[in-house]
C-alpha cells in the first residue's frame, strides 16, 4: 500500500514537472501556430491608417506601432485627407495577434494644424529618436516643403521636438535609419526634388548629419526606403507603387537591384492590390514584413469614379512572411502563415 502510494506520488511530481516545463515554454514561444489577422490592423477613427512602422515598447512590455493618419472617412478636396495627419498609435500585448488603438501623438512644435507622415523610430542611448516628415499647415493639392523633423522620447507617449534637419533639398520625406557596423548611423530617404530617388545622410549620434551629394538608388521614381539586414545580407525596400522593389547588398555601399515583392493581389480580407510602404522586423531566421493597402482600388495610386471618396482612401495595415530564396527575397501572403512576435526588442 505504502510502495503504491509513493508511486502516485512520484508520478503526479513528474506530470507537474512537465507541466511547468511546458508553461515555461509557452512564454517563449507559441505551442501550436499562431495565424496572422488579415488585415492585421485598421484605424479605428478615420480608417487611413498607412506607413507603419513597430518598436517595443521597453516601459509597457508590449509592442508598438506608429502610423501615419490619414482621413480617409472625411470626404475632402482633392488630396487634402493626405494633409494634417497625425501620427497614430496601437499596441499589442499578445504577440501581435492584436492590436488596440492608443491614440495620436501631439507632435506639434509650431502654431496651427500642421502634417505629420512616414515616422521612423529607433532606440538609442536610453531614448526613442523619432524622424518623421513635417510640412506646415493642411493643403488641397500636393505642394509645400517638406522635412525630416527629430524628436526624442523616454516612453514612446510624450515627444521632444529637437530640430528640423539640413538635408539635400526642402522637400525630402520617409526616413529609414540603420546603424552600421562602426558605429555610424546612417539614413535613407526620397528627394522629390531629385525626382523621387533615394538618398542617404549619415550621423555619430543622430544630432549632427551629413548632406547628402549622390544618389543612393536611382532610376525611376519610387519612395519609402526601408534598410535592414537578414539571412547574412543588407537589404533595401523601395516602394514603386505597384509593389516593393529589393536591393540587396553585402557592404550597404552597393546595392544589387533585384525583383518585387508584394506586386500581385493577394486572396485575404483587404490585401489587394499591392503592398505599400513597408516596415521590417527580423528575428534570426525569421522576418515579418508589415505594409498598407489600398483594398478598395484596382491599382494602388488609380481612384474609381464609381467608388465613394471612403472606397476609394480607406487603407489597411497587413503583415506577410518575409523569406529568403534562391538569393533574394519572397513575400507570399495569400496562405495562412504562423505569425509570432517574440518578447522584447529585435536591437
Amino acid at each position: 500500500m505504502i510502495k503504491n502510494t509513493t508511486y502516485t506520488f512520484l508520478l503526479s511530481m513528474l506530470a507537474m514537472l512537465f507541466l511547468c516545463h511546458l508553461a515555461a515554454k509557452a512564454q517563449h514561444q507559441p505551442e501550436a501556430a499562431h495565424i496572422a489577422p488579415a488585415p492585421l490592423y485598421n484605424d479605428p477613427i478615420y480608417d487611413g491608417a498607412a506607413d507603419p512602422v513597430l518598436i517595443w515598447n521597453r516601459e509597457e512590455k508590449s509592442w508598438w506601432m506608429l502610423y501615419t493618419t490619414r482621413r480617409a472617412n472625411m470626404p475632402t478636396a482633392d488630396v487634402s485627407a493626405y494633409y494634417g495627419n497625425r501620427i497614430g498609435t496601437a499596441s499589442s500585448s499578445d504577440h501581435g495577434q492584436t492590436w488596440i488603438f492608443r491614440g495620436y501623438l501631439d507632435l506639434e512644435f509650431e502654431k496651427g494644424w500642421n502634417t505629420f507622415w512616414a515616422p521612423d523610430v529607433v532606440y538609442h542611448e536610453g531614448k526613442y529618436h523619432m524622424f518623421v516628415v513635417y510640412i506646415k499647415g493642411v493643403r488641397n493639392h500636393w505642394g509645400g516643403k517638406e522635412n525630416i523633423v527629430h524628436y526624442t522620447s523616454s516612453n514612446l507617449w510624450d515627444w521632444t521636438y529637437d530640430h528640423d534637419l539640413s538635408l539635400s533639398s526642402e522637400h525630402v520625406i520617409d526616413a529609414s535609419l540603420y546603424k552600421i557596423p562602426n558605429g555610424t548611423w546612417r539614413m535613407w530617404y526620397k528627394d522629390d526634388a531629385k525626382g523621387g530617388i533615394t538618398m542617404m545622410s549619415e550621423s555619430p549620434d543622430l544630432e549632427n548629419w551629413t548632406t547628402a551629394q549622390q544618389p543612393i538608388i536611382e532610376g525611376k521614381e519610387h519612395e519609402g526606403p526601408k534598410v535592414f539586414k537578414f539571412q547574412g545580407y543588407y537589404w533595401m525596400l523601395t516602394d514603386e507603387w505597384h509593389g516593393l522593389r529589393v536591393y540587396r547588398s553585402k557592404d550597404l555601399d552597393h546595392w544589387e537591384k533585384q525583383g518585387l515583392v508584394l506586386d500581385t493581389a493577394s486572396k485575404r480580407v483587404d490585401d489587394q492590390p499591392t503592398g505599400a510602404h513597408a516596415d521590417v522586423l527580423t528575428f534570426e531566421d525569421m522576418a515579418y514584413i508589415f505594409y498598407f493597402t489600398h483594398p478598395g482600388r484596382k491599382s494602388h495610386l488609380e481612384t474609381d469614379p464609381d467608388k465613394s471618396f471612403y472606397e476609394n482612401h480607406r487603407t489597411a495595415i497587413q503583415v506577410a512572411p518575409l523569406m529568403f530564396e534562391n538569393g533574394t527575397l519572397k513575400a507570399p501572403r495569400d496562405q495562412s502563415f504562423d505569425f509570432w512576435l517574440p518578447d522584447g526588442n529585435n536591437d
